[in-house]
């Protein structure tokens, strides 16, 4: 994939991101959506170099349909954990898709403000923590636990 945006790294244009669309693209092939008919795959760089992928799962009481961004955090654990960098997330047509709030939460969790939301080819990617400013996160809870 070349280089890494990571530790060491200091630039967003050291990501591949056509890489990331291109996997991302790969896992809209791969979702459930017999309901909205709105295929989304989503791909994102961890801090290792290693590149994961989620696809979206539907489910008929729509609530518990599961987006990309939840099977890609799913495949992260499956896989040995660690940091999200960069993540790209793309519906049916290949075009970038921002990630709900439900997603930017979880995304979050495991990527912090710094992780990098493509915004598409010729657009700079946007740092989660302007997509979600104030989070709540692991951090919060020894702060806020009650006595």
């Amino acid at each position: 994939m070349g280089e890494v945006y990571c530790e060491g790294v200091n630039a967003p244009a050291d990501i591949a991101w056509d890489e990331l669309r291109s996997r991302a693209r790969g896992a809209t092939r791969r979702s459930y959506a017999p309901y909205s008919h709105v295929r989304v795959g989503a791909a994102a760089l961890t801090s290792d170099g290693r590149v994961i992928e989620g696809s979206n799962v539907e489910n008929a009481s729509f609530g518990l349909t599961l987006c990309a961004e939840c099977s890609l955090v799913s495949d992260l654990a499956r896989h040995g954990g660690g940091r999200l960098v960069a993540v790209a997330v793309v519906a049916g047509d290949g075009e970038p898709l921002a990630p709900c709030g439900r997603c930017r939460q979880l995304l979050f969790e495991f990527g912090g403000n710094s992780l990098l939301v493509d915004a598409g080819v010729g657009v700079a990617p946007i740092p989660l923590g302007d997509l979600l400013p104030g989070a709540f996160g692991p951090g919060d809870l020894d702060e806020r636990r009650s006595e």
